[in-house]
């Protein structure tokens, strides 16, 4: 069956892998556009990765064996990485913190982004955010169908998501990424391309076998699971996809999708 997911996402896969955004980023304005969109992809994947922990991992006192413990040490690790990696400076800071470093060195706008974790923080759930904020359609419905599949406690579906949607998928897009960044005259990419680098190291090595096993596990040889999986990794495909066209058309109209504040 995994055989047959992976043949049935590849055209979605390759459309992703050879999609013109890469190409397009070529001026400083056309990186922090890129960044100031593609953050919410870098913040909604935590809630993904802690969703798998806190239902394949045991999270309850007093505790007691979860019954998946090869899934829980895949989890378990990708945390660690992904909550308290090392930056460019040998310092602790999970992969969003170093994502809005890199911004930050940038001059990107991150008003936004940090607006939204003010607003979480104030004691706001994220459908109020999302009912209330005028984020552009392609970054609403990306956040949308993450925390659809978030809310739905479905493991198997939650493991499909994160693994064909994002854990699996990141390497060939990041490589991508790099492979056509242009570094415009004077501005220094170190922190954003440490960023990359590290999502390629980290992701392209065991966690993508381990990731396959963790659904094979989880899918077993029930049929409906295995259809549920596809389907919702093909959406996730799908609306990966919508964030790069719609990332694409704001640098085509080189407007800002967020006004500084």
């Amino acid at each position: 069956m995994i055989e047959r997911l992976e043949e049935e996402l590849l055209p979605l896969r390759e459309k992703l892998k050879h999609h013109p955004v890469y190409k397009s980023i070529d001026r400083l304005e056309d990186i922090q556009s890129f960044m100031e969109q593609h953050v919410f992809a870098v913040w909604d994947f935590m809630s993904l990765l802690k969703q798998l922990q806190n239902l394949l991992s045991c999270n309850a006192i007093p505790w007691r064996p979860s019954g998946y413990p090869k899934a829980s040490r895949l989890i378990n690790e990708i945390v660690w990485g992904e909550e308290s990696d090392i930056n460019r400076k040998g310092e602790p800071m999970s992969h969003f913190e170093m994502y809005l470093e890199a911004m930050r060195s940038l001059n990107a706008n991150t008003n936004q982004i940090d607006q939204l974790i003010f607003e979480l923080n104030s004691g706001k759930t994220i459908s109020e955010i999302l009912e209330t904020t005028s984020y552009p359609p392609h970054i609403k419905n990306f956040l949308k169908f993450t925390f659809e599949v978030v809310d739905s406690e479905q493991a198997h579906i939650i493991a499909a998501v994160f693994t064909f949607g994002r854990e699996d998928l990141i390497p060939d897009m990041f490589i991508e990424i790099i492979k056509n960044l242009k570094n415009p005259e004077g501005v220094d990419l170190s922190d954003l391309i440490y960023y990359f680098e590290r999502h390629i190291e980290v992701d392209s090595g065991e966690h993508g076998p381990m990731a396959l096993e963790m659904i094979q596990q989880l899918c077993g040889t029930d049929t409906e699971k295995w259809e549920s999986a596809l389907r919702y990794s093909k959406q996730a495909l799908e609306l990966r996809i919508e964030l790069w066209d719609g990332i694409l058309a704001t640098s085509k109209n080189k407007t800002p999708i967020f006004s500084i504040q």
